[in-house]
C-alpha cells in the first residue's frame, strides 16, 4: 500500500500485513497558539481498541488494532531515512500498531499485548548499569509531552534531528515534528560535523521558530578547549537563528553552558529519560502538569501525564533482582510516580540534578558524588571532558578518579575541585571518554579503564612517588 510521506493532510498506511487501516491525518497549523494544535491532535486521534480474538465489533466497523492479533511493527532504523519511519511513527501515534525501535525493545514484543494502550517501545541507555531496559510508552503520553515542550518554549515550529531515532531524545523530535504538521529536517548519519549541521539549520524554515535537540558531547564540539571544530563558528551562527537549542541527554558542565550563552546560542537544558518521554524538567523547571518531588536520600520522583506505560523486561535480564538500584514505578493515593535513580535538590526554586543515587564514592570515610566533583572541575583550564568514578583502593576505600579529555593536569584539577576529598586522588587521561548511546558517558567502562590504569601505573595519581 502506497503512503505519502509530507506531513500536511495524507492518507497514511503500511501494508505489511499487520492489520493496519488507512486513516487521514489532518494538517495541523505550525501557527496556532501554544499548544492549541496539538491538543487537537489528542483530540481527533483514533481510539486504540483493546479486542480480544474473536470479538465482534459494530457493524461495518473493525478494530484498527488488535493487540493479540496484529504484529507490532520492529523497525532497526538505519541511518536517518525517515521516509519509512515518518508513516509508521504516526500511524502508531493514531492507534496503529505499536513501534518497536532498538534491539531492546524488539527482544519484548510479546509483552506489548499486555499493555494495549502502548505506541511506541524504546530501551533505556543503560549506561550505568549496563542493562538497557525496554520501555512501553502511549500515544498520549508522547504527544502531550511534544504539547508541553511547545508550550514552554515559543510554539510550534520546525525540528532539527542530529540525534539517532531509536533514542527518546531523537524519537521526541520526529513526534514533535508530527504534533506541529511541520516536517523535520536533518542532518546525515554518522559523526557528529559542524559543517553538516550548519547547512541542516540554513535549510529549515524562516517563517517559523527553528527548533535543534543536541547532546553536550556535540555542543562539546563547537564550544570545547581543544575539541573545537574547523567549522564551529559557521554552526554556531546558524544555532543563534534557532528559537531553542536543546541540550539533555548527560549532565552539561556549567563551564560550556556559560560558553554557548556568551556565544549567543539560546540553549535550554532538558532532564528526562526515557520512561518520561524525554525531557520533562527544562532549565530546572518541569514542564505544565509535571511533578517534581524529592524521596529519601534526594531521590527524585516524578509524576504527570508524561509517564511511560510500564517496562516490558525479559524475565532473565530483568535488573530488578536487587543487583543494581533501579527506577520503578509507584502508586500512591491515586497517583503514579516514577522513582528515578537519581538524586537532586532544589536551589532557587528550580531543579538541581545531582547524578545517581548509587554512583555514590566513599572515600576515606567520606560520601563523595561524582556528579559534584564534576561540576567543580568544570571550567579548569585545558579541560574538555570528565567523567569522576571510584577505584578500589585499600587505604581510601574509593580512590577519585578523574577521566579526563584535554590538557589538564592532576594538580589543576585538584586546585579547581577545592581540595578536601572531592579533589581527584587519581587522573587518566584519553582521547575520547567511552560512550552508550548519544552523548551518555559509559560510566561501567570509563571505571574501568580507570581501574586499569591505575593498576598498571599508566595512571598519574597523587602522592604516589615517580
Amino acid at each position: 500500500m502506497s503512503a505519502t510521506t509530507g506531513l500536511g493532510e495524507a492518507v497514511v498506511g503500511v501494508g505489511d500485513g499487520s492489520g493496519s487501516s488507512v486513516a487521514v491525518q489532518p494538517a495541523i497549523n505550525a501557527t496556532d497558539s501554544s499548544g492549541a494544535a496539538q491538543q487537537r491532535a489528542l483530540a481527533g486521534r483514533r481510539e486504540r481498541p483493546v479486542v480480544r480474538a474473536g470479538a465482534s465489533t459494530a457493524a461495518g466497523t473493525r478494530p484498527l488494532y488488535d493487540p493479540y492479533l496484529a504484529t507490532p511493527y520492529a523497525e532497526r532504523v538505519l541511518g536517518r531515512d525517515l521516509s519509512t519511519l515518518l508513516p509508521r511513527l504516526r500511524d502508531a501515534l493514531d492507534g496503529g500498531p505499536p513501534l518497536m525501535l532498538g534491539t531492546t525493545a524488539q527482544r519484548v514484543g510479546e509483552q506489548v499485548a499486555e499493555h494495549p494502550r502502548t505506541a511506541l517501545v524504546l530501551g533505556t541507555s543503560g549506561s550505568t548499569s549496563g542493562t538497557g531496559r525496554a520501555v512501553a510508552l502511549s500515544a498520549d503520553a508522547l504527544l502531550t509531552s511534544a504539547a508541553a515542550t511547545h508550550a514552554r518554549l515559543a510554539g510550534p515550529g520546525q525540528w532539527l534531528l542530529t540525534l539517532p531515532p531509536d533514542h527518546v531524545a531523537g524519537i521526541q523530535v520526529l513526534i514533535r515534528s508530527l504534533a506541529a504538521g511541520v516536517e523535520p529536517e536533518s542532518t546525515p548519519d554518522g559523526r557528529f560535523d559542524p559543517a553538516e549541521l550548519a547547512a541542516a539549520v540554513v535549510r529549515m524554515r524562516a517563517d517559523l521558530p527553528r527548533y535543534v535537540s543536541l547532546v553536550p558531547t556535540q555542543l562539546m564540539r563547537l564550544l570545547g578547549p581543544g575539541h573545537s571544530e574547523p567549522d564551529a563558528e559557521v554552526a554556531l551562527a546558524a544555532l543563534r537563528t534557532c528559537a531553542a537549542v536543546l541540550i539533555g541527554g548527560a549532565a552539561t558542565p556549567a563551564a560550556l553552558l556559560v560558553r554557548a550563552r556568551s556565544a549567543g546560542v539560546p540553549v535550554v537544558t532538558t532532564y528526562g529519560m526515557t520512561e518520561t518521554c524525554g525531557g520533562c524538567v527544562y532549565d530546572g523547571v518541569p514542564l505544565d502538569d509535571v511533578l517534581v518531588r524529592l524521596g529519601e536520600g534526594g531521590r527524585i520522583e516524578i509524576s504527570g501525564p508524561v509517564l511511560a506505560e510500564a517496562y516490558l523486561q525479559e524475565t532473565a535480564d530483568d535488573p530488578s533482582n536487587g543487583a543494581v538500584l533501579i527506577s520503578e514505578f509507584v502508586t500512591e493515593n491515586g497517583r503514579r510516580w516514577l522513582r528515578t535513580t537519581d538524586s537532586g535538590a532544589w536551589a532557587d526554586e528550580k531543579l538541581v540534578v545531582h547524578g545517581r543515587l548509587d554512583d555514590v564514592l566513599v572515600t576515606g570515610g567520606v560520601n563523595v558524588h561524582p556528579g559534584e566533583v564534576e561540576r567543580r572541575l568544570s571550567g579548569t583550564p585545558g579541560l574538555a571532558e570528565c567523567v569522576v568514578v571510584g577505584v578500589p583502593d585499600p587505604t581510601w576505600g574509593d580512590l577519585v578518579t578523574a577521566v579526563i579529555v584535554g590538557s589538564a593536569t592532576l594538580a589543576d584539577l585538584r586546585t579547581r575541585a577545592g581540595g578536601g576529598p572531592h579533589a581527584p586522588r587519581a587522573m587518566v587521561r584519553m582521547p575520547e571518554l567511552p560512550r552508550r548511546g548519544p552523548g551518555k558517558v559509559d560510566r561501567l567502562m570509563a571505571a574501568s579503564l580507570a581501574a586499569q590504569a591505575v593498576a598498571d601505573g599508566s595512571a598519574e595519581v597523587h602522592g604516589a612517588s615517580t
